[in-house]
């Protein structure tokens, strides 16, 4: 049996925990899926969002896709993403839940 070494890259399969949490890593990317925990959204207004040029938005909005997290569809000129991994903005609530209840003092259950 081969030893992993760092210089081994083994592929993940989206949706795995280390390829989701890698992609919900970035604050850019975190607010991407927060705005679209409101429903879909046209790429347009996730460039609002982000606070981040067309360009680099997309670059993120790519990232979370591959993790699958986020699925796209192009409509016209538009493209619209929607969450794909619901149980997402389940962990973001459940960790500001305990964000809050920390800050009060008191252990945190994300029941």
């Amino acid at each position: 049996m081969a030893k992993y070494t760092s210089t081994m890259n083994p592929r993940r399969d989206p949706r795995s925990p280390e390829v989701v949490f890698k992609a919900l890593g970035s604050p850019a990317r975190l607010a991407l899926v927060r705005a679209l925990a409101g429903g879909e959204r046209c790429v347009c207004e996730l460039v609002e969002v982000a606070g981040l040029g067309w360009s680099t938005t997309s670059k993120h909005l790519d990232v979370l896709r591959e993790a699958g997290v986020v699925a796209s569809e192009k409509r016209g000129q538009k493209i619209f993403y929607r969450l794909e991994l619901d149980c997402v903005t389940g962990f973001i609530g459940c960790l500001d839940r305990a964000a809050t209840v920390r800050d009060a003092g008191r252990m945190a259950r994300c029941d």
